[in-house]
């Protein structure tokens, strides 16, 4: 693709998003579905003027990156040590329950068992983008919520990471020994990344702290450094982000760099859910588009009731467990990548994969309006709930 290319669709994705934003701006409505709704209209199944999302979606994944950098510079790592082992049971629990529902539902609408069981693996998870843009900043960083669902979310994460590696075929070891292996990685990756911030990137920010400019593409790079790494080694370049972050965040710099790359991370998260709308294929038979949009509404009430019982379960105050499990009622952009895999592996068929989708999608929708018309959120249409 060339540049006029690349730059003419990123006028059209940035214009459509502003025209469509201030529609539903003035409409109070959630301005995250707007950019969903402007990757629908002017992606490859409405009018065309976006025919590969894929170029659009490979930079949308470093808003994702930049997500849980962020995320990671204003969290303190004893404190997630101590809510790892306590979410951890919660966390397998309700996404065994999850994928249990969703592969029968799977298995009524037609599918066999094993695209049934990609189908609850898909289903399973919550979404970290989702969860974590509609999170208040000072709630994020401050406050239990935002720590508890990070811990969730990340450990969820790690689960989506073994279902991908099993699905793609590049484990065939025991689902023990591959966890085990995936923790030892992560353990490796966490003390290098502290090390090399001890020993390097501290000196260094030390040296020429007067250099804003400096600071910013440091730890710029230390974020991608370190994503890149993840990756080769076999895990998502948002766990590597995220160790990135937490690898500073007990430094007095962390809350300046995490202020700095917000416009960045804004910027590339609108590219992320532009891409989701995009790759919709609306092709697809009537009955499964109306099965796959009804099981999407329904997994989201079921979602935030199984996470209530648990986390009350787990010892939350009531006002709380409702909130974290109002907040973590979707389904995941893992779903996506789950579909993708098995998609690419030949265990799901192109129309299989869009059922996915398109119940992901639904959930995004519903879970964006039940949060934002109850809880605060950056985005909300009402004063009193709009909190940055």
């Amino acid at each position: 693709m060339n540049f006029d290319s690349i730059l003419l669709e990123l006028s059209a994705i940035i214009v459509g998003a502003a025209l469509l934003g201030t529609v539903f701006l003035y409409a109070r409505q959630p301005i995250i579905i707007a950019y969903i709704a402007i990757g629908i209209i002017i992606g490859p199944s409405g009018l065309g003027l976006i025919r590969r999302p894929e170029s659009i979606e490979q930079m949308a994944h470093l808003g994702v990156v930049l997500l849980l950098f962020i995320i990671g510079l204003n969290l303190q790592p004893g404190k997630l040590i101590k809510l790892f082992s306590k979410a951890i049971w919660l966390t397998f629990a309700t996404s065994l329950l999850f994928a249990s529902v969703s592969t029968g539902f799977a298995m009524l609408i037609g599918l066999d068992l094993a695209s049934a069981l990609i189908f609850g693996a898909a289903m399973m998870f919550s979404s970290t983008v989702v969860g974590l843009k509609l999170i208040p900043t000072t709630t994020l960083h401050h406050k239990h919520t935002g720590e508890v669902m990070t811990s969730v979310l990340l450990l969820q994460d790690i689960l989506a990471i073994i279902v991908i590696l099993f699905i793609s075929g590049e484990q065939n070891q025991h689902v023990l020994a591959t966890f085990v292996f995936i923790i030892i990685k992560l353990v490796a990756l966490w003390f290098t990344a502290f090390m090399g911030v001890r020993y390097l990137i501290i000196p260094l920010l030390n040296k020429f702290d007067s250099v804003q400019e400096y600071t910013f593409v440091l730890t710029l790079a230390w974020c991608l450094f370190w994503a890149e790494a993840a990756h080769l080694l076999g895990l998502s370049f948002e766990t590597g982000a995220f160790v990135a972050g937490l690898s500073i965040a007990s430094r007095n710099v962390s809350l300046i760099v995490a202020e700095n790359l917000k416009p960045l991370r804004e910027f590339f998260l609108i590219m992320f859910f532009f891409a989701v709308g995009a790759k919709l294929d609306l092709q697809m038979s009537p009955g499964l588009l109306l099965a796959a949009m009804v099981f999407g509404a329904v997994l989201v009430p079921l979602k935030v009731w199984v996470f209530k019982y648990a986390f009350k379960r787990s010892g939350e105050k009531t006002r709380l467990s409702g909130e974290l499990a109002v907040r973590l009622g979707q389904s995941s952009e893992f779903s996506l990548l789950v579909a993708f895999s098995a998609l690419s592996a030949g265990l799901l068929t192109p129309e299989e994969m869009n059922v996915i989708q398109v119940a992901t999608i639904v959930t995004f929708v519903i879970s964006t309006y039940w949060v934002v018309l109850k809880y605060p959120t950056p985005i909300s249409g009402s004063p009193v709930l709009r909190r940055d």
